[in-house]
């Protein structure tokens, strides 16, 4: 069964959102049951720091030993960091989604976007856990 920390939210594409300490930051990546549907990551490719996008928009890909599949921005904003990391060692999405493994922070354009996320409850009953 993966993992679905109770103070992060999600979408229905398998993306983890995980609000920050400023109201309108939050830290961005794919889920424990994506990671491990994906199988072995080798790759990611991560915009560049001052990149804007609107809610759902590609924001990068993921290659893995499976498929490549696109990322989408949960929210709109700006990107604030991405992480360099995974350009070395991708398989920290594998080892450590929700700590070591995320993709990029955000400022978010519209905090209100957040609420149409969907809680660790909706997102269990999304995967069928």
């Amino acid at each position: 069964m993966a993992k679905i920390p109770d103070h992060l939210l999600y979408t229905e594409e398998h993306e983890f959102v995980n609000k920050r300490d400023a109201d309108d930051e939050v830290e961005i990546g794919i889920t424990d049951w994506a990671q491990g549907e994906l199988g072995d990551v080798v790759y990611v490719d991560l915009p560049t720091v001052g990149r804007k996008f609107g809610k759902m928009e590609p924001f990068g890909t993921i290659e893995a030993v499976k498929a490549v599949s696109e990322l989408y921005c949960p929210v709109a904003g700006e990107v604030l960091e991405v992480n360099a990391a995974l350009e070395s060692d991708p398989s920290l999405v594998n080892k450590d989604p929700y700590g070591e493994g995320w993709m990029i922070r955000l400022r978010v354009k519209n905090p209100a976007e957040l609420k149409e996320l969907l809680s660790p409850d909706e997102y269990a009953s999304h995967t069928g856990q």
